[in-house]
Order: structure tokens, then sequence, then C-alpha cells
């Protein structure tokens, strides 16, 4: 059996000085911070047989994933399957004790906290991304591919093929910003997940 690494990797940090939730919303793009974390996950990936970048269509996993591509010398592959998950407080903000959560007429969207209610459900996001990270698989047979998704959508998909169970405490997350989970394939089968942050 051929032995492939799929990579999924947190978007760098956001501009995002409002502080917004700003999901799928477009023209977000990577602070200073985030761009040099994009470089330095590049330039850690560099000895590696990375044959595949793949990234969602939002700006900010574009700008994340061109270091690496251009380090291999590859263009990046565009699939929605990678997009963040939909959100019914994007464009609010959501922060502890202020914005929306304080708005009585917003309760009611957290009234599920298991699907969840508020946005996307756990078993859809789970679906795509295994898709996608399939047919990442599939164009890197023997080597190693990038996907650069975003937190809940790669969180999620950990999860899935972990054997856990969706829902989760959003603080106790392994997806720190600019973060790889690699996804260790014999043949078709999983045989490891390996969590890391070289972006420090």
């Amino acid at each position: 059996m051929s032995r492939t690494i799929v990579h999924l990797m947190r978007h760098g940090e956001v501009f995002n000085p409002e502080g917004i939730l700003y999901g799928r919303l477009p023209n977000f793009r990577l602070s200073d911070k985030g761009q040099a974390q994009a470089a330095k996950v590049a330039e850690s990936l560099r000895v590696n047989q990375i044959t595949t970048v793949v990234a969602s269509p939002l700006l900010r996993a574009q700008q994340t994933a061109t270091p690496i591509a251009e380090a291999h010398g590859l263009a990046i592959v565009t699939d929605e399957d990678l997009i963040e998950a939909g959100n019914s407080f994007e464009g609010m903000k959501v922060s502890v004790g202020d914005g929306a959560l304080r708005d009585p007429r917003n309760w009611w969207k957290l009234r599920d906290p298991f699907t969840p209610s508020w946005g996307e459900p756990y078993r859809d996001i789970a679906s795509r991304m295994t898709a996608a990270i399939e047919r990442a698989r599939e164009r890197a047979e023997g080597s190693e591919a990038v996907c650069v998704s975003h937190q809940l959508p790669v969180w999620t998909a950990r999860q899935h093929l972990q054997g856990n169970r969706l829902w989760h405490d959003p603080r106790k997350r392994q997806c720190n910003v600019a973060s790889l989970t690699s996804l260790v394939f014999d043949g078709k089968r999983l045989v490891d997940v390996v969590y890391s942050e070289p972006a420090g």
C-alpha cells in the first residue's frame, strides 16, 4: 500500500479590527502576522514531498496556501468543500458579554448545541470535508497534500475520522491558527493523526 499524508491546515491570523464573526464573508485577508505564519509553515514543509495544494475559496485560505504552493512550484486547487462553516451569526460580534449573544432575539438560535441550531450541521461539514480529503488523497497518492481550510471544518473532520462525537466544546478545539492536522493514510486507510503548530 502507498503512504499518503493529507495535511489539513487552518489559515493564518486574519485582519479583523472590528472583531466580528466573518464566516464566509468575502475579502477578509490575512493580517501581517497571518502572512508571516503562512510563510513559516511553507518553510517548515519545504523538504516535504508536497504534490498537491488545495484551498477553500475564501481569501484568507488562498493567501495561506500561496507560499506553500509557490515553494513547491504548484498551482492552488480550489475546493468549495473546504469552505468555512455556515453560521447565522455571520457579520456580528459574538464575544462573550457583548454583541449578538446579549440580544434575547438571538437566543432561539442557541436552542440545540448538538446540531448546531445556529449554523451548518456538523454532519454536513463532516461529509463535505471527508469528500475533499478523499479527493486530495487521490491526487497526492504516495506523497503529500496540503488542504487549507478553517477551524470548525478541520476540527469536525478530525472528530469524524477518529470516530468521536461531532458536538463539542469550542474552547477545547485543538486547531490553532496556521496549525496542521496531518492525516496519515496507508492506501485508503487512516492510520494516524498528527497535530503540529509549525508557525509557533
